[in-house]
């Protein structure tokens, strides 16, 4: 069964970082793209980045570029969210999620195959 369990969410100053990982399980990042997604209270979750398969190439929203990096560690099936200048606006509910393809990789809701449960991320003014 595949699984992805998103972690190290928490409380944060603005200004303050966090990482965040993606645990997997049951499937190889040769073939699986990982991207990241988020909610903010009240509002649709919001794709922002991923990592590709193979290469592990990596592609961002600009709202998140340059703060944020995705990276991956093949041999622990984790990938990570590393964000740095958090502000409050970052609030939401964090989730990783797989998709099936090569090449450049897409984080649209529509087109993962497996999703995390999610992770809170509170960034307090």
């Amino acid at each position: 069964e595949v699984q992805l369990v998103e972690s190290g969410g928490g409380l944060v100053q603005a200004g303050g970082s966090l990482n965040l990982s993606c645990a997997v399980s049951e499937l190889t990042f040769n073939d699986y793209a990982i991207g990241w997604f988020r909610q903010p209270p009240g509002r649709e979750r919001e794709g922002f980045g991923c990592i590709s398969s193979g290469v592990g190439q990596t592609y961002y929203e600009d709202f998140v570029k340059g703060r944020f990096t995705i990276s991956r560690d093949t041999a622990k099936n984790t990938v990570y969210l590393v964000m740095n200048s958090l502000e409050p606006e970052d609030t939401a509910v964090y989730y990783c999620a797989a998709q099936f393809t090569y090449g450049r990789c897409d984080y649209g809701n529509d087109v993962m195959d497996f999703w995390g449960k999610g992770t809170q991320v509170t960034v307090s003014s």
